[in-house]
């Protein structure tokens, strides 16, 4: 096996697939080798024409994770097509305004939607991939975090933050608690990355704005975060378990 097959045969459930970040990093998992089931939530003609540019290499399935139910379906739905599951990644996410002072019944609606669709969907889904790989011999999670869950964030967008902190901290429960059964956990922590969201917020603040404090000058490019998780991927990186992976042009050092 070449280091550039090291995911040949292997399956792997990719939520929120049809954004930026998710169809680089189906692209980059079927580059190695993999099979993808590519999630997605309500654009079915962004899925298969992302299908089609990776080879047909994978399924497509939709789900609503911000419904208490939409995990756990999207999950059986991804195992009854592949049979076995060897990889999840946690990448769907949303990233909502929302001011202190707005009356409470909306603030509570931000919090509540956010913390069910950037993390409470991942750990339904991470519960059932974990009840799986253990009755198949291992497997691996990987969780898209983000360097505004480690140094906190800004006012109107806690509720990102705090969701994005609380995903850290899951992985490093699974690496703990599940390691010893093969199943291992890994955080990617971005700082910006040029996707839609990225682009809305320079719409709003400027780019200068997202830029500043990045050593670099320069955001991430989503195809940086696809190469990384496929790397995280590789049955060759086990002892990574429980590591949270900084890709933030040094914005953020710990």
């Amino acid at each position: 096996m070449t280091m550039a097959r090291s995911l040949s045969e292997r399956n792997v459930l990719v939520t929120g697939a049809t954004g930026a970040i998710g169809q680089a990093i189906c692209s980059a998992l079927v580059v190695e080798g993999a099979r993808v089931v590519i999630h997605y939530g309500r654009n079915r003609a962004a899925a298969e024409a992302l299908l089609a540019k990776i080879g047909g290499a994978g399924w497509c399935i939709g789900a609503d994770l911000s419904e208490p139910a939409g995990a756990t379906d999207l999950w059986d739905k991804a195992q009854a097509l592949t049979g076995r599951l060897h990889g999840l990644v946690n990448n769907a996410g949303i990233r909502s305004e929302v001011a202190v002072d707005a009356p409470l019944d909306q603030w509570q609606a931000v919090w509540e939607r956010e913390f069910r669709v950037n993390f409470l969907a991942a750990v339904d889904l991470t519960r059932a991939a974990i009840l799986h790989f253990r009755a198949q011999g291992g497997g691996r999670i990987i969780n898209m975090a983000s360097r505004a869950g480690q140094r906190g964030y800004a006012s109107n967008a806690m509720a990102y933050g705090a969701s994005k902190a609380a995903l850290i901290n899951l992985t490093k429960s699974v690496a703990q608690s599940h390691g010893a059964e093969g199943i291992t956990a890994v955080a990617i922590a971005p700082g910006w990355v040029r996707t839609e969201m990225a682009e809305a917020f320079i719409a709003q603040h400027g780019e200068a704005v997202a830029l500043a404090g990045i050593p670099i000058g320069a955001m991430a490019e989503a195809a940086e975060i696809g190469e990384l998780v496929a790397f995280a991927l590789r049955p060759s990186q086990a002892s990574l378990n429980g590591a949270v992976l900084d890709v933030n042009g040094g914005s953020y050092l710990r």
